[in-house]
């Protein structure tokens, strides 16, 4: 098979209508403060920035506005344990490409145990997330029983920190699950802090900054410079982070 050419969700356009308050959250959050429209790639898009940037608060409106459940899961999961996402998402217009996405599937980071106890109803969890019950592995087994079993391509699948369970090897191993997602005709677009994860060809980054939200190149993010600096000069950066004589 061959990637898609066009993607699933082309655009999302962000209506300041009634309701959107520049001065409150999330409205005022810099990411937010000139961003009109975000244009997706094909294949893989990245947002990238630091803690309280914005990301997640985005990527998470961009799930919901999707129609997928704020929590997690699949756009058939419906469940909660608090209310907790902003309503960002009551703004965004998706803007979809003719052709039908397949499959879907949201992934949070840190309400992933949720979704995983959900999955344990074994009328829920089917054959589409392998043998084993979630639970019952590590934190980074199970996302990866969740990509492998319940990841199936013609998709569009949204990914807030997918590295956060995942060891270096494992973020290597992440990529090659990546690639076989793409060739078999799926969008992603994922919110991380992982230059491993970056590092994938022709992809689009989007860097949330104190700006805006911009896209720029891989060596560009600050996720890759401060890692390469820090694994070039190691010796020196510790000795000005901890004062060392």
């Amino acid at each position: 098979m061959t990637a898609l050419e066009r993607p699933y969700w082309i655009e999302a356009i962000f209506e300041r209508r009634d309701g959107w308050d520049a001065e409150a959250y999330p409205f005022n959050l810099p990411v937010l403060h000139t961003l009109d429209r975000l244009t997706f790639h094909p294949n893989v898009t990245f947002l990238v920035g630091e803690n309280g940037s914005g990301k997640s608060t985005l990527i998470e409106a961009l799930a919901v506005a999707w129609g997928f459940n704020p929590e997690g899961g699949g756009r058939e999961h419906r469940f909660g344990t608090r209310d907790s996402h902003s309503p960002l998402h009551r703004f965004v217009r998706p803007v979809r490409s003719p052709q039908r996405v397949q499959d879907g599937f949201f992934l949070r980071a840190e309400s992933f145990f949720t979704v995983a106890s959900y999955l344990e109803d074994p009328e829920v969890r089917g054959e589409r997330y392998g043998a084993r019950r979630l639970h019952e592995q590590s934190h980074g087994e199970s996302f990866f029983a969740l990509f492998d079993n319940r990841f199936i391509g013609d998709g569009l699948y949204i990914l807030d920190e997918p590295e956060a369970a995942l060891s270096p090897s494992r973020q290597l191993s992440f990529l090659s699950r990546l690639h076989e997602l793409v060739m078999a005709r799926s969008q992603l677009i994922i919110a991380t802090h992982s230059p491993i994860l970056l590092g994938y060809p022709n992809a689009w980054i989007y860097q949330a900054s104190e700006h805006g939200l911009d896209r720029i190149d891989y060596e560009d993010t600050d996720h890759y410079q401060v890692t390469r600096n820090f694994l070039n000069r190691r010796e020196m950066m510790l000795d000005i982070l901890l004062k060392l004589d």
